[in-house]
């Protein structure tokens, strides 16, 4: 799927619905991860990491008539060594990839130890979900899509080693085209979150790379310091008694 016709389905009603609230909490998310190099993946066009403190920000499109793009490449094959990113994002990308699993490998492989990924999805099992599966998969964008479930994106993610932090759902609405109708049940929205959290059109999720086995060495030097300070109060604490005795 080009990801121009991503971004021109972002313009329409459903689509800047569905955008701010995961600008929204992309926002949020981003704003406190450290490092020096994100990758954003996916809605081209849209800058998704314009919270985020990193001091080098790359755009990577699979489509080379996108423009803003700072680099061209699949997501199945990024042009980055291994262990030299700090944070990528990966915006719709999974969904509409005949590779989803690849992706995820090759984000394992570019991230350094303790690094970040935020996946934005559309969820099965959702009212959206459901449009989608009355379309037959078939039709407009963006439900031609094969939407990954929560559930199972941890399971991918737990394989490839990462620990989730953190989960949260969005647009319980309806996915209605007009804007009129899209206000008029902006109520579930706070409905959704209370009742059926599970079920937004939406899901971002956060995860971290963990690798086994690593652990903080400190220098010896600090051991050696707190040894050799704590012989001469041995050392006087038992001339003093020798002394006493004497």
């Amino acid at each position: 799927m080009s990801s121009n016709v991503l971004s021109e389905w972002l313009e329409t009603p459903r689509g800047r619905y569905l955008l701010a609230w995961e600008a929204r909490k992309i926002d949020l998310l981003v704003a406190n991860i450290f490092g020096f190099h994100a990758v954003q993946l996916g809605m081209g066009g849209i800058d998704l990491l314009q919270a985020n403190r990193v001091s080098c920000r790359l755009y990577c499109a699979a489509d080379r008539e996108e423009s803003g793009a700072s680099l061209y490449a699949e997501g199945e094959e990024l042009p980055f060594a291994s262990q030299s990113i700090d944070l990528v994002v990966l915006a719709h990308t999974l969904e509409f990839s005949d590779h989803p699993h690849q992706i995820l490998r090759e984000v394992e492989r570019v991230l350094v130890p303790e690094g970040h990924v935020l996946i934005v999805g559309f969820n099965p099992f959702s009212l959206w979900g459901g449009r989608r599966a009355f379309s037959g998969n078939l039709g407009e964008m963006p439900w031609q899509g094969q939407y990954i479930s929560m559930l199972r994106l941890k399971d991918w993610l737990s394989l490839l080693g990462f620990e989730v932090r953190h989960t949260e759902f969005g647009c319980f609405a309806p996915p209605l085209a007009s804007e009129e109708w899209l206000r008029r049940w902006s109520f579930m929205d706070a409905l959704g979150q209370r009742f059926w959290p599970v079920a937004g059109g939406a899901y971002i999720l956060q995860a971290v790379k963990r690798v086994p086995g690593m652990r903080l060495i400190t220098p010896r030097w600090r051991n050696a310091k707190r040894r050799k300070a704590m012989v001469p109060a041995v050392h006087h604490s038992t001339e003093n008694q020798w002394n006493k005795h004497q």
